[in-house]
This record gives structure tokens, sequence and C-alpha cells, in this order.
């Protein structure tokens, strides 16, 4: 075992014990880590919309092909009408750049949502339906597990007799799939603390892990 001496990694090894510190309680150190890590996420985003954003996609090709180029001003105009939010006189002026941001962004990203959410899951659905030697196939679990739980959500008529009896089935499959997003996010959480728990054993401590 051979402890570091580089300081940024002991800068590290305390930011990691400060972000933990708060399994205890909401305390100072926790407070010191999030601010720290707040401020240079923003820094480090900062820098970069700069970089890549102002000068790599405007100013650069602006002014290395001007006639071409010229129409990149509306968006430049239209961030600076967003800048002027904090400027109560001409905070108006940002709303017009909202509008047509968020707009577009709706625009653009309602037929992504419908073809992920709604198109795929049809697919799925009615994907055929194949009874192997081994029992039944996976498309006609599938196909029950949404149909149940569709009428699950049907409330024009009340959950009796068969109609009540699909819907506890689809309360089933609504567990199983609640359970198995809930188990990903623990398993993110818990990958998450084995990195911390290796860099402190690898980086910090210098031991060898085979």
């Amino acid at each position: 075992m051979h402890i570091t001496t580089d300081p940024w990694v002991w800068v590290a090894f305390f930011f990691t014990l400060s972000v933990y510190t708060f399994l205890w309680k909401d305390n100072f150190l926790y407070k010191i880590a999030e601010h720290v890590t707040v401020g240079v996420g923003m820094g480090f985003a900062i820098a970069l919309w700069w970089q890549q954003t102002v000068i790599g996609q405007f100013w650069i090709p602006l002014k290395t092909d001007f006639a071409h180029n010229f129409h990149l001003i509306v968006p430049a105009i239209m961030g600076l009408m967003m800048v002027t939010r904090v400027i109560p006189r001409f905070a108006w002026m940002s709303r017009y750049a909202l509008a047509f941001t968020i707009g577009a962004g709706a625009g653009l990203g309602l037929p992504r949502v419908i073809q992920a959410s709604i198109l795929q899951q049809l697919s799925a659905t009615l994907l055929p339906i194949n009874f192997t030697a081994h029992g039944l196939g996976y498309n006609l679990i599938i196909f029950i597990g949404v149909l149940s739980g569709l009428i699950y959500f049907f409330f024009s008529k009340e959950h009796k007799g068969v109609i009540g009896g699909i819907a506890n089935i689809g309360i089933w499959f609504l567990m199983v799939g609640f359970g198995a997003t809930f188990g990903y996010t623990v398993m993110a959480r818990l990958s998450l603390f084995i990195g911390r728990v290796l860099f402190i054993l690898k980086d910090v401590l210098g031991m060898q892990l085979s």
C-alpha cells in the first residue's frame, strides 16, 4: 500500500467524503461540496458554451465565410435577447426568443417522442405470437401485459368480473415494471458508490487490486 502525495487526489477524497456525510445529516461539509460542484459545473458549461458555440459555431464561420454564414446573425441576436432577461427594462425582449426556442424544440421533439413512446411500443406489441417447444413466446407475454395494463387504466367501466380480473393482472405487470425500473436505479447508485470506493482504495491508498 502506497498512500498518494498528489494534492488533487486528496482534494477529490475530501469532497467524496463530504458528499457522503449527507447520509448522517445535512451539514456544513456537504454544503461545501454541493456549492463547489454546482459552481465548477456551471463554470465548465459556460467555458464549453463559449468555445464551442460562440467561437466555434458563430464567430469562426462568420469570419471565414460571411457570405454563406450571415444567417448565423439571427440566432446570435436571439441569444442576446435572452440575456436581456436580467435587465428589467428590456426583459420583455427575451419572451420572443424563448417562445421561438420552446416552439422549435417542441416541434422537433414531438416526432421523436411519438416514434419512441408510441410507434415503437405499438410495433413491439403487434409482433407475431410464436409458440415454441419450450412454451409460450415472449411476444404473447408482452401482449398480455400491455392489454391488461391498459384495461387497468380504463375507468369508464367498474373493475368487476372479467374486467376486474384482467385489471388485477395488469397491476402485477405494472408492479414488475416499476420494480425493474427501481432496481436499475439502485444498481446505478451502487455503481457510483463502488467507483468511489475503488477511487479511495486505488488512487488514495495505492492498494493493488486484482
